[in-house]
């Protein structure tokens, strides 16, 4: 942390928190104790930390290895991300509480550099932002970090200025839900501009410090680098760790099990604070999000018939969390792994002993040859579709207008997903070829045929071209600024791949022109007057970008 606690507040903290549950190796149940070690020993979350208060008493777990072979504990540290929001909120709340702002304060009043969009004469208000009913999209359209592996670490204050000023909201601000990380970044931003200070020393200031959180904070310390959980990404390989510029409050800080525990229990009133009438402020339900679910200020409530959860989860490109707890105070949980993935599953069954457990899948090795055979396009309805593609030796699907995500093997013809709960199983005709795939989510079962072309945004379909043909499009195009785009062929598939992204599959409309599904761009290939194709042209969002062929 940026600056260290004076030792003259040492004795106040140690009486402040001496009302924390006790301790008790029995808290976790025993089932929830087995699954997060089948999650471990699967290679799922190769470390993870489980906190537990019931009746009172509290527990922390950690199971699986660290990179040196030793368990987790409660000192481990791990990137929390957009657990954050709920900081984000506390802070805005705490405010509201202090009378320094309202719910009702419109953003453009604590950012007066900024041209904040508004609609119908209706603006953006601080209470909107962490209800994340702002109108404001999931992320900036000019969101183009240069590291792909740390996103948001280039995303600086000129960046979102350019962007809010240029942007028309599509409805007005209050109308509906959507999930924004640009929208608690700029919350975040304009209550630490508001108080004259960085992000992360205001979380600490007016968050860590009073619950004792040593351990965490906003950047990576050296202290607690030498105790952080390396993180994976969503094919198992090691992660970089995440850092923020503008946008921190959406997803900054890293935290401890031990840390998180204080932060659960106060949350559940459990240790006496003088934030607690703020955390109460902030997960009160304000407004209906679907699903019978409500949302206070980034906090969630869910309903069931066995009472009401609060909650919220988090994932970063290493990293995923969740916490929550039962609105009558009486059971609480707190998940931190470190790897992508959705371990709210987990998390409610935790909390409500008649919630089901998730269901841990072991991947298995399969060779290349055996995973061609499910690459393919597979139709869930009109203009819906499977996209099933192999890059690098590893599967991936991606449903229409959707980010792809990679499948795991468990058994011949038998896959699953680790970002999400989603399995997938593969059918084959009489002719042992796969003709349809049938998709298990969230309790619906989703059949789908295989089919030989893809629908592009406009809706027009993909045509097939003669396997000989797309190879004159294989090669390099540099499309300036020392980007280029990497054509190849993998059986029988165009894969385009842009420096610094992943590389995915376009589909022919006609010789020579392309269409992607998994944004909405198309490619156009030009050729000389000897029928050798000498350039690419990118469509997308509004520009023509032409990209020549590399020698």
């Amino acid at each position: 942390m940026r600056h260290s606690l004076k030792w003259v507040l040492a004795a106040a903290l140690s009486l402040a928190l001496a009302s924390l549950a006790s301790a008790d190796p029995a808290v976790l149940p025993a089932r929830i104790a087995k699954v997060a070690r089948q999650y471990a020993d699967a290679g799922v979350y190769p470390a993870l930390v489980v906190v537990m208060v019931d009746d009172g008493h509290a527990q922390v777990a950690g199971f699986g290895k660290l990179a040196d072979g030793r368990a987790p504990d409660g000192d481990t540290v791990f990137e929390i991300g957009s657990v954050t929001k709920t900081f984000t909120a506390l802070l805005l709340a705490h405010a509201v509480e202090a009378k320094t702002v309202s719910l009702d304060t419109p953003v453009a009043t604590l950012l007066p550099g900024f041209n904040i969009p508004s609609r119908n004469g209706r603006p953006i208000t601080l209470g909107l932002l962490a209800e994340q009913f702002s109108g404001l999209p999931r992320l900036p359209g000019n969101l183009e970090p240069a590291d792909l592996g740390n996103p948001y670490a280039d995303y600086g204050r000129d960046r979102l200025r350019a962007f809010l000023a240029s942007y028309t909201l599509p409805r007005d601000p209050g109308a509906a839900y959507e999930y924004s990380n640009l929208g608690f970044g700029l919350l975040g931003e304009a209550l630490a501009q508001h108080a004259k200070l960085s992000y992360g020393e205001l979380v600490q200031r007016e968050v860590l410090a009073p619950l004792g959180m040593r351990s965490s904070g906003a950047e990576l310390t050296p202290a607690m680098r030498a105790r952080l959980a390396p993180g994976h990404d969503e094919e198992g390989e090691a992660a970089r760790h995440w850092q923020w510029d503008v946008l921190a409050g959406a997803g900054t800080l890293l935290s401890t099990g031990d840390d998180m525990s204080r932060y659960l229990q106060a949350n559940m009133g459990l240790l006496k604070t003088s934030l607690a009438a703020a955390m109460r402020l902030a997960h009160e339900p304000r407004r209906d999000i679907g699903g019978g679910d409500r949302i206070g200020l980034a906090w969630m409530t869910h309903h069931t018939a066995q009472g009401d959860v609060i909650w919220h989860n988090g994932e970063t490109g290493g990293y995923s969390s969740f916490v929550g707890f039962t609105s009558d105070g009486r059971r609480g949980v707190v998940i931190l792994a470190n790897a992508t993935g959705a371990p709210q599953d987990l998390g409610f069954a935790a909390l409500l002993p008649s919630a089901p457990l998730p269901v841990v899948h072991k991947a298995i090795a399969m060779p290349p040859a055996q995973l061609a055979a499910y690459v393919g396009l597979y139709t869930l309805g009109p203009g819906h579709a499977l996209n099933v593609f192999r890059r690098a030796g590893q599967l991936f699907v991606q449903a229409t207008g959707q980010g792809a995500f990679p499948l795991f093997a468990s058994a011949p013809d038998a896959f699953f997903a680790r970002v999400a709960p989603i399995t997938i199983d593969f059918e084959r005709a009489a002719d042992g070829k796969v003709g349809a795939l049938t998709l298990h989510q969230n309790g619906h079962d989703r059949h789908a045929p295989r089919t030989q072309s893809a629908t592009a945004t406009d809706g027009t379909s993909s045509v097939r071209l003669d396997p000989a043909l797309l190879h004159d499009y294989v090669g390099r195009y540099a499309l300036g600024a020392g980007a280029e785009f990497a054509i190849t062929v993998q059986h029988g598939q165009l894969y385009v791949q842009l420096t610094g992204q992943a590389a995915y599959p376009v589909y022919a409309k006609a010789k020579d022109h392309f269409f992607y599904t998994v944004v909405d761009a198309r490619l156009d290939f030009k050729r000389d007057a000897a029928g050798k194709v000498l350039a690419l042209v990118l469509h997308q969002n509004g520009q023509d970008l032409r990209a020549p062929r590399q020698p």
